[in-house]
């Protein structure tokens, strides 16, 4: 048994009646003994349909108390499981079912119809104390020819979580993490935030995430704390939630921290609950937060932020302000990784040093499940982040090298995005940018040269893009700015230079403006 795999279970055998999670909208805690319960449910369910060693899961669900059950019991039977947003359009989860080697799918009852429409899958519905109505949905070639599932002991080095990430070419990357890496990631992420049983985290970031797979849940499951689940981020609920269920930290991205400074209904709600809370710290990460809204979020509301510095790649984090010596605009010191600077071919550690971030450790991958031979360099990752240590060793982010937008926390390749426009007959080219947005970090626009010799209308061109990606997007993909050019800037190539692009629609805001 793998230590992650041993935790997990030593967890669920004291205190059987003692509360483990529940829902925000649910009164009531599934505690450990109902949990273990569900674990073995969903584990004998998945041997019943020959699911077993070394095979591979997709599961599409919302937020919800079932997902922690469901990773433990794919993973104690050696399972890697690949979660992905429930918003998926049915398209891409297709196109993700045929292009992997995925043996089954878990869903919620309102996929199945569609997808057994087009795919040949025997159905089990399982039967949880946590959710009711869960379905899943085996491929019944691969396995009838099965039979027993398949068994053996499960290694530190096995896959356990697949995710996806972007790149600079826009096609996803499958980061595949193993037992060893969501052990050690978790570890440190409790021991260096000082988790004990005592803590109760609120979950409002998606589930098919590292931050709740590993910083939320594995690190409070490791610290035998409590979880709260909510469906999403709630601003007008925020204050509430926390206070009711007594919540201690919560990991949040620097958007939810622009949004609850300016949204009018959380700040009365803050004040009606302020006097019941016991949040200790706000953990957040992604992109930096900038000091006006740092020091007004500690100072309207009470409690610290501690940022940090992580990625999929790294299950987890990989620095972390500490907690009585915090530096505001940095992602705090290294914890348990190392870290070092790629200038001009050569790695440094030196102050000021201005460079693409590269990080190692025991929780770091050594390659994608794809290949990828730029992004590894001697047994290090390259993150594509741009960053330097202060004298100190404080680590400063100061932007990407790669390039992915940041919307939200959300990390979007522009090239996915763009060979879906590129399907609509009005569009000649396109081509897709981050501009700054206070809130979210980046807005995901689209800047498009439309088709010549014909009449445009730019209004209703600009609502069928926004409908269109509606239907083909995952939300936090979709474009909330458009705007029309008559070329882009190219370099000798013919490869368009996006930072080029981007300054030239945040000087000119070209033509049409959303």
């Amino acid at each position: 048994m793998t230590k992650l795999n041993m935790a997990l279970t030593n967890q669920l055998l004291t205190d059987a009646d003692r509360p483990l999670i529940k829902e925000v909208n649910q009164s009531k805690w599934l505690t450990k003994g109902e949990f273990r319960r569900d674990v073995t449910r969903i584990m004998t369910a998945l041997t019943n349909v020959n699911i077993g060693y070394h095979d591979q899961v997709l599961v599409c669900l919302n937020n919800s108390s079932a997902y922690p059950e469901l990773m433990q019991a794919l993973w104690a039977l050696g399972i890697a499981v690949h979660p992905v947003s429930a918003s998926t359009p049915v398209a891409q989860l297709l196109a993700e079912w045929h292009e992997q080697n995925y043996v089954a799918m878990i869903i919620a009852p309102d996929l199945a119809g569609e997808l057994l429409a087009q795919l040949a899958l025997n159905i089990t519905e399982l039967q949880l104390s946590s959710m009711t109505g869960l379905q899943l949905l085996s491929d019944t070639a691969k396995l009838l020819a099965r039979r027993c599932a398949p068994m053996a002991a499960i290694q530190e080095n096995d896959l356990a979580l697949i995710l996806n990430t972007s790149g600079t070419t826009g096609k996803p990357k499958r980061v595949g993490l193993t037992h060893r890496m969501l052990f050690n990631g978790a570890t440190h992420d409790a021991k260096s935030q000082q988790m004990t049983a005592k803590d109760t985290t609120l979950i409002t970031m998606p589930m098919f995430h590292i931050n709740a797979q590993v910083i939320s849940v594995l690190a409070m499951r490791l610290a035998d704390g409590k979880i709260v689940i909510a469906p999403k981020f709630s601003a007008s609920r925020f204050w509430q939630q926390i206070a009711e269920n007594q919540i201690t930290w919560t990991s949040v991205v620097p958007t939810i921290i622009s949004i609850l400074l300016l949204n009018k209904r959380a700040n009365e709600q803050y004040h009606k609950y302020a006097q019941f809370l016991k949040l200790r710290f706000v953990r957040s990460s992604s992109f930096a937060l900038p000091e006006d809204k740092f020091r007004a979020f500690e100072r309207r509301f009470n409690v610290q932020i501690l940022e940090g510095y992580g990625m999929t790649e790294t299950a987890s984090q990989c620095t972390i302000n500490p907690f009585n010596a915090p530096k505001i605009g940095s992602a705090g010191q290294p914890y348990q990784t190392e870290i070092a600077f790629l200038i001009n071919g050569q790695l440094t550690q030196q102050p000021y040093q201005i460079g693409e971030i590269a990080v190692k450790g025991d929780h770091v991958i050594t390659s994608y499940l794809d290949v990828d031979h730029d992004s590894f360099r001697d047994g290090w990752f390259l993150t594509g982040d741009l960053g330097y240590f202060d004298s100190d060793g404080y680590l400063f982010v100061k932007g990407r090298i790669k390039e992915m937008i940041s919307h939200g926390g959300e990390k979007i390749a522009p090239v996915t995005v763009e060979n879906e426009l590129n399907h609509l007959d009005f569009i000649s080219q396109v081509a897709v940018i981050g501009l700054p947005d206070d809130i979210y970090g980046e807005a995901v626009t689209a800047v498009i040269i439309p088709t010549k010799d014909q009449v445009h209308d730019y209004e209703a061109e600009r609502q069928q893009i926004f409908d269109y990606a509606t239907e083909k997007l995952a939300r936090y993909q979709r474009p909330t700015q458009v705007y029309f050019v008559d070329r882009f800037p190219l370099n000798a190539t013919g490869k368009v230079v996006r930072q080029q692009l981007r300054q030239q629609i945040l000087q000119q805001g070209q033509k049409v403006a959303h």
